[in-house]
């Protein structure tokens, strides 16, 4: 506006007062209908091309998104030997955009060459109209002169106001996403002066708590329950019945639809969120890593850990065999996703986190399901007794029962329901027992497991004495 529009207006409104001073209306009123014309057909044209750049850009964004999406699950495209599928899949978005593109640069040819058209037309008419005027004798060379000169000035500020006015149009497309991202109202945030959480212990209770994720499929029922302060609670189930929803809705990924939750009879969506999150330590299901060292993902879960603080953390977690074993130590890059590592050191360094976060609620979702037996075993062995240590709350989502027998409290969910709850001997006395259903089967898969490597073993006996 400032250095652009305010100065061309200016200068427009100069020249056609100079014409309309020096040589009457009609040469004012021909600048006037060419201003009109060319603004008319710059914004109706540039309105047109909208929908070409409008292409280009989705189609851009699409070829990013597949050609990310193919990097990043190469594995899948690997094993399924779908790195033609792909390459096409990549290769038709890159079409489209380049369709979109020859048409945004046609497009554009078309608005020059008709913003060309409008003015070459205007000096035409002008000029002739000043020849017609020496020939009468009421203009002389001169006039003609500056007629031309003052129309050919006309051409800078108008050319140039198209062209602002174009790009001015063309930016603002183009950040289309960054506004459409700007009008989504953010549910879950904290209430406008919210207080901190005031935490007294860390017990935690679903009061009526119903919730899902679609309004047609509801996860959780009416549920209700209570998870003490400063005890080892487990929340189990088959598949689908909403235990790491419960996670979810604590952490406040998401609100309940109806009840509450409360922790130390305070309701979650009344406090700051972000304290809140800061009192909850999660080891997820699927540990998310970054393209870093070792010792910055573990520092990752308290970022003023000092070098000292993380190596004790690497010995309570296991984590030094492979410290060890690695050329780089704790400085060796783990891959993108952590592809460099096992799935059982992942789970290991989630862990390593939340010990460095030292939250006073922690969540582990099925944190040792990548785990073998023994360092599990060690590894539980670990967390007991530093969560026994601090008298901490701690809640672990499992379906391997055999991990959370010791627990103090164990929470069976179905189908959004709580079922049952009690320890682990009181749950198995029951008759009729989900519980006690699932720990049956398992312990049956288990012994025929250990059977069978009894077998192996006697085998291999037997052919090493033959």
């Amino acid at each position: 506006m400032v250095f652009h529009i305010l100065p061309i207006t200016f200068e427009i409104s100069v020249v056609c007062g100079i014409l309309t001073y020096n040589y009457g209306a009609s040469f004012a009123a021909v600048t006037l209908m060419t201003m009109l014309a060319y603004s008319v057909f710059t914004i109706r044209t540039t309105a047109w091309r909208t929908g070409f750049r409008r292409q280009a850009n989705k189609a851009d964004q699409k070829a990013a998104s597949v050609a990310l999406d193919s990097l990043i699950n190469y594995e899948s495209v690997k094993y399924f030997n779908n790195e033609g599928f792909q390459s096409q899949k990549y290769d038709s978005a890159l079409n489209n955009y380049k369709n979109a593109s020859v048409k945004v640069a046609t497009s554009l040819a078309f608005l020059n060459s008709g913003q060309n058209l409008i003015f070459t037309t205007a000096l035409t008419a002008m000029m002739y109209m000043a020849c017609q005027g020496v020939a009468a004798g009421s203009l002389t060379v001169g006039d003609l002169v500056l007629i031309n000169q003052l129309v050919f000035q006309l051409s800078v500020p108008l050319n140039f106001l198209g062209s602002v006015y174009r790009e001015l149009k063309q930016s603002l497309l183009d950040m289309e996403s960054l506004f459409n991202l700007q009008k989504v109202d953010v549910k879950i945030k904290s209430k406008p002066n919210a207080p901190p959480l005031e935490l007294r212990g860390g017990e935690i209770k679903f009061e009526n708590v119903t919730f899902g994720y679609h309004p047609d499929r509801p996860i959780l029922k009416n549920c209700s329950f209570t998870i003490p302060a400063g005890q080892k609670v487990a929340i189990v189930g088959p598949s689908g019945s909403g235990k790491s929803t419960v996670l979810r809705l604590v952490f406040r990924f998401y609100d309940v639809t109806g009840g509450r939750i409360l922790i130390d009879g305070q309701d979650i969506r009344d406090v700051d969120l972000d304290n809140l999150r800061r009192h909850i330590g999660v080891v997820p299901q699927d540990t998310p890593l970054f393209n870093d060292t070792i010792l910055e993902n573990l520092r990752y879960g308290n970022l003023a850990a000092t070098d000292e603080e993380v190596d004790a953390v690497i010995k309570k977690v296991k984590l030094d065999t492979l410290v060890r074993d690695m050329p780089d130590g704790v400085r060796t890059i783990v891959g993108e996703r952590g592809m460099m590592i096992s799935g059982g050191e992942k789970q290991r360094l989630a862990i390593g986190r939340l010990l460095l976060k030292d939250a006073p609620i922690t969540f582990f979702d099925e944190a040792t399901s990548a785990l073998d037996t023994h360092t599990e075993q060690a590894l539980l062995k670990t967390i007991r007794t530093v969560f026994k240590e601090s008298n901490k709350t701690n809640v672990s989502i499992a379906h391997r029962l055999r991990t959370i027998a010791d627990a103090d409290k164990i929470i069976v969910l179905r189908n959004g329901e709580v079922l049952e709850e009690g320890t682990h001997y009181e749950l198995l006395e029951r008759k009729q027992s989900l519980y006690k259903e699932l720990w049956n089967i398992q312990e049956n898969l288990n012994l025929e497991e250990e059977l069978a490597e009894e077998d192996k073993k006697e085998e291999a006996t037997i052919e090493g004495k033959a």
